[in-house]
């Protein structure tokens, strides 16, 4: 089985996504350890910004009229579609940036998108892991509830768009150890933080197991 994984932290080695999808991914090899990881890591290595454009541009191009960047934006497009299609399952780490999805990992979907049919069920019965951290809280009750705009798209997108089996793995508070003004939350963040970790855990033994 190949398994497709994306990252799509700016953080590197600090990244709390990465962290949770290494997580997932050594308890997958653990049971499958012949599994290959393709890996694309979206934040180090990103898309061009204008590649989407040029891909829908070149889409509504005859081929033999398409310049120079509309052809290699559909080629990036089919080619990254295919990485998709291709994959036996997902491990997707899309953290939530400035209340949304990172502009790392919309490119890399919108893409996607572009690089096959319209509305086709591009993984349509295939597990996915999902892991996604947010740097304060979100949850009911708190003054920024309702302010992650991140975790639905992502969800609409891998699981009802492109038909996927979903496992979702969140982590809040990721940056409570860093700001001063959230020292009173550091132990809840520590809880939430063991408990992801076995999420993710969980998630990357089961799924490799089924």
């Amino acid at each position: 089985m190949t398994v497709l994984r994306i990252d799509a932290s700016i953080q590197g080695p600090n990244s709390a996504s990465s962290e949770l999808a290494d997580v997932a991914e050594a308890e997958w090899l653990a049971v499958r350890p012949g599994d290959e990881i393709i890996r694309r890591h979206l934040g180090s290595e990103p898309l061009p910004a204008d590649a989407w454009q040029n891909a829908i541009g070149g889409a509504f191009t005859p081929e033999d009229q398409r310049n120079e960047k509309q052809k290699a934006s559909v080629a990036l497009a089919q080619q990254l579609n295919n990485e998709v299609r291709n994959a036996d399952a997902l491990l997707l780490a899309l953290p939530l940036y400035n209340w949304g999805v990172s502009q790392h990992a919309k490119i890399w979907i919108d893409l996607v998108l572009a690089g096959g049919p319209n509305g086709e069920r591009l993984f349509d019965g295939k597990p996915a892991i999902v892991v996604t951290t947010r740097g304060g809280g979100y949850g009911p009750g708190t003054p920024r509830e309702g302010w992650d705009h991140n975790t639905a798209f992502i969800r609409r997108i891998v699981e009802d768009v492109w038909g996927a089996e979903l496992t979702l793995v969140e982590r809040e508070l990721t940056l409570a150890h860093h700001n001063p003004a959230m020292e009173s939350l550091r132990d809840a963040a520590d809880l939430l933080k063991k408990a992801a970790h076995e999420a993710a855990a969980h998630a990357g033994r089961t799924l490799a197991g089924r």
